[in-house]
């Protein structure tokens, strides 16, 4: 009997747990990878940087498993939208659920809901044209931005606000996109972070590429650079010494500056109609380790403050949700009887796109072994609730039709590989273009 599995989402977590399911059954397997929107790859497509093509490559190896035999493709289809966890579990043996996480952690403090004070993962799907932000939302018209946060998020959305449009041309960032960042007034952008430089999330790689922007003055002040002690890993060694490298040189005059600050925390969000600042508090670290203010604060004169201090799940419709550690609650994967969790819902937002393999492999050996000499009912088709509910999945094929719709508009705009479409209506006449009428 062939072993029948639902994967909700279709990132690196949904993928990378459908390849296990190939490899590890001793049995005839089906995945089905449902995915809300029409595009495979999640945060691969919608969350790295459109300069950081190489990273963006990582979507040839999760194309390779969607092209396997055993593996079908579903776009468009929305757990609780259009499918109940019941009616999945009539339809499939077991379900994996992997749909990561999708939204940042709050600040908690006075202003954070003013107008210009935004998730910084709104700001990244907006230049990564994602289809649930509207191209229009960003205008970048205050000279001066604040990002809070010191991890590879927060570099990537630095390093986007520090470039120009003709720098970006060449990637796959959406027309619309690239008109506002022709546009933008940013002349200073702030990157902020809680602790010392010895505590910053970012890679050495992600780092340097900000001393190697042509439009744009990295500075760091010396107090803040400063490191006691300097027995640290290889990697926070190399961070601290391109940060010290940067204080010790003055800013030659480019149209941008990129400040990065250390040892300060937002209090405060000011402003009565939209953001017009930020109040910082100094901090320093208690004897436990902790990070206390001192009683010391400035403010800077931001228009839009873009807070990346991490990522959270939320809940599924219908699927057990801790809302004390955003995860879904899990052993070893298992979530309840024939269903199973995968990727950062079901471990936390740690780890890189590969942590995503292993954690995947757990999950489906759980699985496997759950399932082993079980006797499976037959399972009703997916296709035919899908049809009565009037619901027509993307397939892998409709899928090809809108890359290929974005390499011919690259084509047209001289631009590159690829542009993105926006918008699921542009995606689907892509892949379902009108037939002109009799």
């Amino acid at each position: 009997m062939t072993l029948r599995v639902a994967v909700i989402g279709s990132g690196p977590a949904g993928i990378y747990t459908a390849e296990a399911l190939v490899k590890q059954s001793a049995e005839p397997v089906e995945v089905d990878v449902l995915e809300r929107l029409p595009t495979p790859y999640g945060l691969v497509r919608y969350g790295v940087a459109p300069d950081h093509t190489s990273i963006k490559s990582i979507a040839n190896y999760l194309q390779r498993v969607l092209e396997l035999p055993q593996v079908r493709f579903l776009g468009g289809v929305a757990l609780g939208a259009h499918l109940s966890v019941e009616e999945m579990l009539r339809a499939y043996d077991a379900v994996v659920y992997a749909t990561g996480a999708m939204v940042d952690r709050k600040l908690g403090i006075p202003g954070e809901d003013l107008p210009g004070s935004v998730a910084a993962t709104d700001f990244v799907n907006w230049y990564c044209g994602h289809p649930d932000v509207d191209p229009g939302r960003f205008t970048l018209d205050s000279p001066e931005v604040a990002v809070i946060g010191v991890g590879n998020v927060a570099v990537d959305v630095v390093r986007v606000l520090a470039k120009t449009a003709a720098e970006l041309s060449s990637t796959d960032v959406p027309r619309d996109v690239l008109e506002r960042l022709e546009e933008s007034q940013v002349k200073a952008v702030h990157m902020i972070g809680r602790r010392g430089p010895e505590h910053a999330k970012f890679t050495l790689k992600e780092l340097r590429e900000l001393g190697e922007l042509a439009n744009a003055d990295v500075c760091v002040r010396k107090d803040e650079a400063a490191v006691l002690g300097g027995d640290f890993p290889r990697q926070i060694r190399g961070n601290i010494d391109v940060l010290q490298s940067w204080a010790a040189r003055e800013p030659v005059g480019r149209p941008r500056r990129l400040d990065v600050r250390f040892w300060l925390r937002p209090v405060e969000i000011l402003g009565t109609d939209r953001v017009e600042g930020i109040r910082l508090e100094r901090t320093r670290l208690s004897p436990e380790g902790r990070v206390t203010g001192t009683g010391e604060f400035e403010t800077l004169p931001v228009g839009m403050v873009l807070r990346s201090v991490g990522y959270q799940s939320v809940p599924l419709p219908g699927v057990p949700f801790s809302d004390a550690t955003k995860t879904v609650p899990n052993e070893a994967g298992r979530v309840r009887e024939r269903e199973y969790v995968s990727g950062w819902l079901k471990r936390g937002p740690t780890g890189v796109i590969g942590t995503n393999k292993s954690d995947a492999a757990e999950t489906v050996r759980t699985l496997l072994s759950d399932l082993e000499g079980e006797e499976r009912p037959p399972r009703a088709p997916i296709d035919a609730l899908l049809e009565a509910k009037g619901v027509r999945p993307v397939t892998y094929d409709d899928w090809l039709a809108i890359e290929a719709a974005e390499a011919d508009l690259a084509r047209t705009l001289g631009r590159g590989e690829r542009v993105k479409l926006v918008g699921l209506d542009a995606m689907l006449a892509a892949c379902r273009p009108v037939q002109p009428l009799p």
